[in-house]
Formats: C-alpha cells, sequence, structure tokens
C-alpha cells in the first residue's frame, strides 16, 4: 500500500512538472513573437501600409462619413451601369433563394391551396384511408396547379424576365412587372368582404380599387377565399357519399346487424358510385373550371 502511495505521489509531481514546462515554453514563444513584431501606432493588425481604413477608427462624425471609412466592410455589385447580365454566381444566388422561398409561394399564392384540399376531401369522403397515397394527391395538385397557373406564368416571363435580360428594365421595374400577372390572378379569386376584413384589422382605407389593395392585405385574403372555396367544393363531394352511409346504416339496423360497421359495407358502394360517375373526370374539371372561368 506504501508503495502504491509513493508511485502515486511521484506520478502527480512528473505531471506538474511537465505543465510548468509547457507553460514556460509558452511565455517564451510569446515574448519572441511580440519581439520580432514590428511597432505599431495601435492594435490594428499589419503595418501602416496594409491598413484596411484611412484614418483611425472613431474618426467618422456622420452617417456618410463612416460609410466612407468602412471601405472594407461594404459591398458594391455593377454590372453594366445597371443594363446587362447578372453574374453567375448571382444568379446561383437568387436562384438558391427562390428555390427556398418557392415552395411556400406556390402554396399559398397559387391554385394549390383549393385543389389539395380538395383531393384531400374526396378521399376522406370515400374513405379510403390512404388510396390515393399523399405522395400521389400532391403530385397531382402540383401538375394542376402548373396547368391552371401557366398563363400567369407565360405573362410573367413575357413581360419581366425577358425584357429585364434584355437590359430593358431595372430591377424595381422588372419586380413590378412581375407582380402583376399575381396580382391579377389573386384578384379574381379574392372576395371583397376578406379584402375589407383584413384592411379594417390593419386601419388602411380602400375605394374598393382592386389595383389599391397592398399586397400585404391581397395574400391573406386571397388564402381565406381560397380555403372557403375549398370547404364548399368538399362538402358538395360529400353529399352522395353520405347518403349511402346513411342508406347502409338503415339497412344493417333494420336487418339486426348493429355490430356490423356500416362504413365497411358502405365502401364498395362508395367506389362504384364514384367509378360509375366518373368521379375523378367531375372533380378534376370542376376545379379547373373554378379558377379559369372568372
Amino acid at each position: 500500500m506504501k508503495k502504491y502511495f509513493s508511485g502515486f505521489y511521484l506520478a502527480k509531481l512528473v505531471c506538474l512538472l511537465l505543465l510548468a514546462g509547457i507553460l514556460c515554453l509558452s511565455q517564451k514563444a510569446t515574448a519572441l513573437a511580440a519581439a520580432d513584431t514590428p511597432y505599431r501606432e495601435s492594435n490594428l493588425t499589419g503595418t501602416t501600409d496594409e491598413r484596411t481604413n484611412e484614418r483611425a477608427p472613431g474618426a467618422s462624425e456622420n452617417a456618410d462619413d463612416l460609410a466612407e471609412l468602412n471601405i472594407a466592410n461594404t459591398v458594391t455589385i455593377t454590372y453594366g451601369d445597371g443594363n446587362g447580365n447578372v453574374n453567375g454566381a448571382l444568379r446561383i444566388l437568387v436562384i438558391l433563394t427562390l428555390i427556398a422561398v418557392a415552395p411556400t409561394l406556390i402554396i399559398m399564392m397559387t391554385s394549390f391551396t383549393r385543389i389539395i384540399i380538395v383531393l384531400h376531401f374526396t378521399r376522406q369522403a370515400l374513405n379510403t384511408q390512404t388510396a390515393p397515397p399523399n405522395t400521389v394527391l400532391i403530385g397531382i395538385a402540383l401538375f394542376l396547379t402548373f396547368f391552371i397557373m401557366q398563363p400567369t406564368f407565360t405573362e410573367i416571363y413575357t413581360e419581366a424576365v425577358v425584357p429585364y435580360e434584355a437590359g430593358e428594365l431595372s430591377n424595381e421595374e422588372a419586380l413590378e412587372k412581375a407582380v402583376i400577372p399575381i396580382r391579377n390572378f389573386m384578384n379574381r379569386q379574392t372576395l371583397k368582404k376578406d379584402v375589407s376584413m383584413f384592411m379594417d384589422i390593419s386601419r388602411q382605407e380602400w375605394s374598393g380599387d382592386i389595383n389599391e389593395i397592398p399586397m400585404s392585405v391581397l395574400v391573406p385574403s386571397y388564402i381565406i377565399s381560397e380555403l372557403r372555396y375549398a370547404f364548399i367544393i368538399g362538402f358538395l363531394i360529400y353529399i352522395p357519399f353520405i347518403v349511402i352511409d346513411m342508406v347502409v346504416a338503415s339497412t344493417l339496423m333494420s336487418m339486426g346487424m348493429m355490430m356490423l360497421p356500416p362504413t365497411t359495407i358502405s365502401m364498395p358502394f362508395k367506389i362504384l358510385l364514384f367509378v360509375l360517375a366518373d368521379g375523378w373526370y367531375l372533380i378534376i374539371k370542376g376545379l379547373v373550371d373554378s379558377f379559369l372561368l372568372k
């Protein structure tokens, strides 16, 4: 036991000596580095010729003077005096930004919301649970959205993208031109009472002209209107299938088969009615017409 303790204290002493040696070496290296470093008037890195500021820090008196002093902290991008093509790196940055924002824009500012809700109501009314699966429903909704929004996207490309690429429009003008087709599409699908509600909430006056609606009001008004239309269509889809459920439930009760779930018997009749009536054709046609006929 005594040998064990003596060995433990010896190892502890060796560790302390090593630690003291490391600290001494690090202080010596710091002193040598400071001795080799040329004299500087301040704490700035580099010599006077390598400084990135024109005057000493804190010499600015206003915001404009500060902007002139911080030449190393500002980025200026100029391409052809404002009339030219964007650099390839900037194009990639813009594209990646649009990809990140695109899902929200597609869902909230296009026909996607109404379509996916109606398709979901259809599946629930059929009581098929996962048929069609979510992936198929989202794919159908996306392709129908691209079909319905194709005239709007074409107008945006013709009126905004092409002139901008040709240098005929500035960034602000191209953005204003691109917003106009989207506004026209949402205006046709938005109810005035929804617009009035959000205008009252934001305490803004509105003369009733659709062109005077700000985007901060038009977008939520359009979303509320889309939800209303989607639930109305979903209710109409539910009606015939509810009738089938009631008939089947009444039949089973009259036969004394109350322990048998009515949905188990009614689901084949629902699918049969849906197929005989060509339900997918009617639903898709009704959805597309609800956008294009306004």
